[in-house]
């Protein structure tokens, strides 16, 4: 933009130009950052920020830790649940019974594409609500309980 631009509207005429990235590229996942708009737009920080907050209410883009955006696509769901309640849910999704082998933890990764350690993180949580047995090296993870249900002895 050029110093002479007038300030206002200037953010909305910034977020076009960012839609218009997002429609042009379905592989967008994040948006440009803070900086990057400044740089290539010669704003202030303030009407980058104000930007962002004009694409989130469009409900095109969502905040991330680290000061980041993501762009959120029509027809995109995810689900915010914590991790722990998701791995849980596998138990329900994959008809695991009581005893039965709990995906590894390499499986787990690629399934929710999250880092090593915050599987084991979320594996921690559920070993400790009773749900899944401690896990060792070799040794695999078995299902305890089943969530939201209470076990019935066999007669």
């Amino acid at each position: 933009m050029s110093q002479q631009a007038s300030p206002r509207g200037t953010f909305l005429k910034i977020a076009d130009v960012v839609r218009g990235q997002i429609e042009a590229d379905s592989e967008m996942a994040e948006l440009p950052s803070a900086a990057d708009l400044m740089r290539d737009h010669g704003v202030s920080r303030g009407v980058a920020l104000r930007v962002f907050a004009a694409l989130q209410r469009e409900g095109i883009a969502e905040p991330v830790p680290g000061g980041r955006w993501r762009v959120l696509r029509h027809g995109e769901s995810i689900d915010r649940r914590p991790l722990a309640e998701r791995l849980a849910d596998v138990i329900v999704t994959d008809e695991l019974t009581v005893g039965a082998a709990f995906p590894s933890t390499a499986t787990l990764c690629a399934r929710f594409d999250v880092s090593r350690p915050t599987i084991s993180k979320a594996l921690d949580k559920l070993q400790a609500a009773g749900l899944l047995s401690e896990g060792k090296q070799g040794k695999q993870r078995t299902v305890l309980a089943l969530p939201n249900q209470e076990e019935c002895p066999k007669p």
